[in-house]
C-alpha cells in the first residue's frame, strides 16, 4: 500500500563536474555557480527540491568546489554591512539561501561518472528513497515536476526518471528510454540506452535531469562496471533495474512537457538568461523593450 511507503525526504546533487564547456570561465569558478540572471544556477536547484518537500539536501562535490557551501553558508560580515546601511532587500536575498535546506556535502574524490557521484550519497541517504537533481536542468517553478515524479513513486514504488520528447537529431545527445503506457497515464520503462544514434533509439523520450530512486540502486551501481567513456552510468543501472523488476520495483517515466532551462551549453545559456530576465517583474519590462530594438534594429546589421 501507499502507506507503507517511507515519505522522501532526501535530495541528491551531483556537482563535481569541471564544467570544461564553460573555460575559461570555470577555471577558478564552479559551473554551479555561474549567474543566471542574479542567482548562481545551483540555488535554482536547491529551491525546486525543497518546494518538492524535500529539505535534506547532499551536494556530491570535488576539488575547487568550496564556493557552493560558502553560498548557502552565512556571511556574517556582507550581512552586517548591508544591515547598517539599511538595504533590507539585498540582506533578506542574502540570507535566503542559507534558510532554504539542511545542506550536506560529500566529495566525489575521484571522476568516475554520474553514477559514481550517485553511489557517493550512500552512507547518506541509506535505506530510504531520494531524489537526484542535475545542475545543468532548470525546470521552471510553475511545473512541479518533480512533485509529481515524487506522487508516481509513492503510488507505484520503484524508481522514477524525467522523460521529455526530443527531435531525433537531439537523442544522441541524451539517455534514451524504451516505454509503454499504462492505465493511469504513467509510462512504463521497458529499457535504457546511453546516448543512442538516431537509428539505434528506441523512442523520442530523453532522459533529463531529475530522478526519484530506490535504494536499492546503490547495490546495482556498485556491481554495475563502467560503461560510456568510461564511467559508471546511472543508465546502465537503471536499465537493470528496468530489465528485473525483481531488483527494486519497476521504473517508471514522466513525460515533461513543462518549461526547461538547459545551463550546460553555452547557447542554451544564454537563451535561459534571456528567457528568465523577460518574465521577471523587475527587470522584464525594461529588458523585454531594449530586446525588442535590438532585434529590430541593431541585430540585422549584424548578419
Amino acid at each position: 500500500m501507499t502507506s507503507a511507503r517511507p515519505r522522501i525526504s532526501k535530495a541528491v546533487i551531483p556537482a563535481a563536474g569541471l564544467g570544461t564547456r564553460f573555460l575559461p570561465a570555470t577555471k577558478a569558478t564552479p559551473k554551479e555557480m555561474l549567474p543566471v540572471v542574479d542567482q548562481p544556477a545551483i540555488q535554482y536547484v536547491v529551491e525546486e527540491a525543497t518546494a518538492a518537500g524535500l529539505t535534506d539536501v547532499l551536494m556530491v562535490t570535488g576539488r575547487n568546489k568550496r564556493p557552493l557551501e560558502d553560498h548557502f553558508d552565512r556571511n556574517y560580515e556582507l550581512e552586517d554591512a548591508l544591515r547598517r546601511k539599511g538595504d533590507h532587500e539585498r540582506l533578506s536575498r542574502v540570507q535566503q539561501s542559507t534558510a532554504l535546506a539542511t545542506m550536506h556535502y560529500v566529495r566525489q574524490g575521484d571522476p568516475k561518472g554520474l553514477g559514481h557521484a550517485v553511489l557517493c550519497a550512500e552512507p547518506h541517504v541509506g535505506d530510504q528513497p531520494f531524489a537526484v537533481l542535475l545542475g545543468d536542468d532548470l525546470i521552471d517553478p510553475r511545473d512541479p515536476l518533480l512533485t509529481e515524479m515524487i506522487a508516481v513513486r509513492e503510488r507505484h514504488g520503484g524508481s522514477v526518471i524525467a522523460l521529455m520528447e526530443v527531435a531525433p537529431e537531439q537523442i544522441h545527445l541524451y539517455g534514451c528510454a524504451a516505454v509503454r503506457p499504462t492505465a493511469d497515464g504513467v509510462l512504463r520503462v521497458t529499457g535504457l540506452v546511453e546516448k543512442p544514434a538516431a537509428a539505434d533509439a528506441p523512442s523520442s523520450y530523453a532522459v533529463i535531469g531529475r530522478y526519484v530512486l530506490d535504494p536499492v540502486v546503490f547495490r546495482v551501481l556498485a556491481e554495475t562496471a563502467p560503461g560510456r567513456g568510461g564511467e559508471i552510468q546511472i543508465t546502465d543501472a537503471l536499465q537493470a533495474m528496468a530489465a528485473d523488476p525483481s531488483l527494486g520495483g519497476p521504473v517508471h517515466g514522466v513525460a515533461f512537457k513543462g518549461r526547461r532551462y538547459d545551463t550546460g551549453d553555452r547557447a542554451d545559456y544564454l537563451r535561459s538568461i534571456v528567457r528568465l530576465a523577460c518574465e521577471r517583474p523587475d527587470l522584464g519590462p525594461e529588458f523585454r523593450s531594449w530586446l525588442r530594438s535590438y532585434v529590430t534594429e541593431e541585430l540585422p546589421h549584424l548578419d
